[in-house]
């Protein structure tokens, strides 16, 4: 449990959420050229009662942002749902799309930027203002034992969200950084395309990160 236990429900950001003009400037363009994606901010997905936040950086393009659930219909979400399945955080079967039946059991999954960035680079401005929703997830998760971030920009949006000095607490693959109030901070390289094609991330490095947090989430 975490001093964050029992708070109000996680405030989501509206479809037309104006909090951005880059962002609400590409998500329009998105839906003229493509307007059967969602093209949207992207809701947070799995039980608000589970013990693990999966928290990524922000919806890919052509997966996410397509999809409209996280890490789903991108290269990304082959490791991470893989790894979920493997060690029983979720059932089902991963084919990536929403409507592949796959639920996701010990964990919830969320980005720390809701909305597609150009370049698949969010602007520290807009960390900011999209932290306010990543504050309420921490909020509505009252069981809430791990963050797992992917990523320097995850951990640092962790950190932010929680009133945390990012000084204090460097991301570093693979380490496990106690937080106050019992809550645990697991960094991970990002499971992006880039990451595991150039074998900054592998397979076995990412389910090592995992298995390692396994114990913190009974």
């Amino acid at each position: 449990m975490t001093e964050l236990a029992g708070a109000a429900p996680a405030q989501q950001p509206d479809r037309d959420c104006p909090f951005c003009p880059r962002l609400a400037a590409l998500r329009e363009a998105n839906r003229a050229a493509w307007p059967d994606w969602h093209n949207a901010p992207v809701p947070s997905w799995g039980p608000r009662e589970a013990p693990l936040m999966v928290l990524g950086m922000a919806p890919g393009q052509r997966g996410a942002n397509r999809t409209g659930r996280p890490f789903t219909g991108d290269h990304a979400g082959r490791l991470l749902y893989a790894t979920l399945l493997k060690y029983g955080l979720a059932r089902g079967t991963y084919l990536e799309r929403p409507d592949d039946g796959m639920e996701l059991t010990g964990c919830r999954v969320t980005n720390a930027v809701r909305c597609v960035p150009p370049a698949n680079l969010p602007e520290p401005a807009e960390i900011r203002a999209c932290n306010t929703f990543l504050q309420g997830e921490l909020q509505g998760m009252p069981r809430l034992r791990v963050v797992l971030a992917l990523g320097v920009l995850a951990h640092d949006a962790c950190l932010r969200a929680l009133d945390l000095k990012r000084s204090a607490t460097r991301f570093s693959h693979g380490a496990l950084h106690p937080l106050p109030g019992g809550l645990l901070l697991a960094d991970s390289y990002h499971v992006s395309r880039y990451n595991t094609s150039t074998r900054r991330l592998t397979t076995e490095m990412f389910e090592a990160v995992v298995a390692a947090i396994l114990p913190r989430l009974a």
